[in-house]
């Protein structure tokens, strides 16, 4: 009965929450309400209590299909036709999907030449020189990830290619190192002005400079900060706490993986022994110039666009495959004059580089057709009506933005879609303040603090979501079961989002940049500083 505990508890839960849907609206009516946040309650629940998230996000799209074809009333054809075609075929026949699939399959060849031609393992080797324990494998993991700021797809596959050899042999979790890589990516890209998060961020806002908003909002994004932070707290005091704990305790002994170790093939084994430090250094980079290069050419800047409105108009995926493809090209040519790979060598990476990919690719197929289900079922209209009717007591207003962009984004797991549909929102609610922008050319401040609190739990409710692009990434580019990342990660982002909701509630009464943020780093501090006490205790207690 114990062992069933938890699914009897999670059935219970999902019935009575379509209870609360169909008092709220027959499901006849489901698009546009309730009834829209059932696919993904359902896909989130079943992947952390059966630890299976393909099967977990297939019913999900199922449990979305079947909810649409009551709605429209289309029987088993409308079900079909949602998931099949307008879901799975759409999803994978859709431009930019494929783009990010390719730049995927691209840089899993490109980690698979890097090994082959043993340039991870002389890195490892020279490393192990330099760095010679967990806290700094760790510290350089996050230094790394906040050097590649300019994409959070890029940041995660690229630092986890390159940091896991590092923090295998200092015997680092794999669940750790999803947690560092996921933690540093989308949390640098929301506070640099050059990413494609600021160029996303700063598309959403008419009437306004979009980059200049988007820089005013940085000092008010208090998850990201206070995330980097804790990042930077953990990794030097080596504190685990939660799942975590478990998962760093078996890496000590041995068990890198704790639970299956066999989602990843092992890495390939160089064939050659001529392999050194720059044959992974310089195909890192010639990517990273290139795909970099690729984003600014897909906006403009070679037809005379500045730097950074190419950035503002790039299109990411494009951007990205052109440049993981230009640089593949590159590095397979550089391998072939050094003569550590043979032509053949070279050639069977493509497979193997690919097969690498599968679970990732898998497991983004599905998430997307879940976002599919849930757009059908029109939930960000709903969710827009809840902030709307909550715009009158506009001094909670940070605190509930930061509460409903932190559930939205869980639900659907997409961070660009949340700030999407919430910042025209606010835009709208303080459009007299902002027609005033032109004139003053100061942004109103609580414009700026609510923009943020959109942003933040954007970022939050990303972290959390098992169907997050972003944490997808970062469990592939850790090489990491997906569900042990998300699981571990959870405490650590809801401590986070904790005090962040504390900051956000402060900002709405003063609205002050110092006082709001050095009293969220003051209490940022204070939790962990309690939690590591607590976790000491514990750790005295069962050695």
């Amino acid at each position: 009965m114990k062992k069933h505990l938890d699914k009897i508890i999670f059935g219970l839960l999902v019935i009575v929450f379509i209870i609360a849907c169909a008092v709220t609206a027959p499901i006849t009516e489901a698009v546009g309400s309730l009834w829209s946040l059932l696919p993904p309650i359902v896909a989130i629940g079943l992947a952390l209590i059966t630890k299976e998230v393909y099967s977990s996000l297939f019913v999900g799209i199922l449990t979305g299909g079947v909810v649409y074809a009551a709605a429209s009333s289309s029987g088993f054809s409308g079900m079909f036709t949602a998931v099949v075609q307008d879901g799975l075929i759409a999803n994978l026949a859709d431009s930019y999907n494929v783009g990010i699939l390719v730049f995927l399959v691209v840089l899993g060849v490109i980690v698979v030449l890097m090994n082959k031609a043993g340039g991870s393992r002389a890195y490892g080797e020279w490393a192990a020189k330099h760095i010679k324990s967990r806290v700094g494998a760790s510290i350089a993991t996050f230094f790394l990830g906040v050097l590649i700021f300019v994409d959070d797809y890029f940041n995660c596959l690229t630092v986890g290619s390159v940091m896991r050899p590092i923090t295998d042999k200092h015997k680092v979790s794999r669940s750790k190192l999803a947690y560092l890589i996921d933690s540093t990516a989308a949390p640098i890209c929301i506070i640099a002005p050059i990413s494609s998060w600021a160029a996303a961020v700063s598309g959403t806002v008419e009437g306004v400079n979009g980059i200049r908003l988007f820089i005013s909002t940085i000092p008010y994004n208090l998850y990201a900060l206070l995330t980097l932070m804790m990042v930077v707290f953990i990794s030097f005091t080596n504190m685990n706490y939660g799942p975590m704990k478990l998962h760093e305790d078996n890496a000590e002994k041995g068990d890198l993986f704790t639970t299956r170790n066999k989602v990843y093939d092992n890495d390939e084994e160089p064939v050659t022994t001529k392999g050194k430090v720059i044959d992974l250094i310089l195909p890192v980079v010639i990517l990273i110039i290139l795909c970099v290069v690729g984003m600014i050419y897909t906006g403009g800047f070679f037809n005379g666009t500045d730097f950074i409105n190419a950035f503002a108009n790039c299109d990411a995926a494009y951007g990205l495959s052109l440049g993981s493809i230009s640089a593949l090209i590159l590095i397979i040519g550089y391998f072939l004059c050094r003569r550590v790979l043979t032509f053949t060598d070279c050639m069977d990476s493509i497979a193997l580089g690919f097969k690498q990919m599968v679970p990732a690719i898998l497991i983004l197929t599905f998430a997307w057709t879940l976002k599919t289900m849930t757009n059908f079922l029109d939930a960000g209209t709903f969710v827009s009506g809840i902030v709307e009717s909550a715009t009158a007591i506009q001094i909670m207003l940070p605190l509930i933005l930061f509460v409903v962009a932190l559930g939205l984004s869980f639900a659907t797991g997409t961070s660009w879609g949340t700030f999407g549909i919430l910042i025209p929102i606010v835009t709208s609610v303080f459009s007299t303040e902002l027609a005033n922008v032109t004139s003053t050319g100061e942004i109103p401040s609580m414009v700026i603090i609510c923009i943020s609190a959109c942003l933040a739990g954007a970022v939050c409710g990303d972290h959390c979501s098992p169907i997050s692009d972003t944490t997808i990434m970062a469990s592939t580019g850790a090489q990491c079961d997906h569900v042990n990342h998300v699981s571990t990660q959870l405490p650590y982002a809801l401590t986070v989002a904790a005090v962040s909701a504390v900051g956000y509630l402060l900002s709405g009464f003063v609205q002050n940049v110092f006082v709001v943020l050095g009293t969220s780093v003051a209490l940022m501090l204070i939790v962990l500083f309690a939690i590591k006490f607590l976790t000491k205790g514990k750790n005295a207690e069962n050695p």
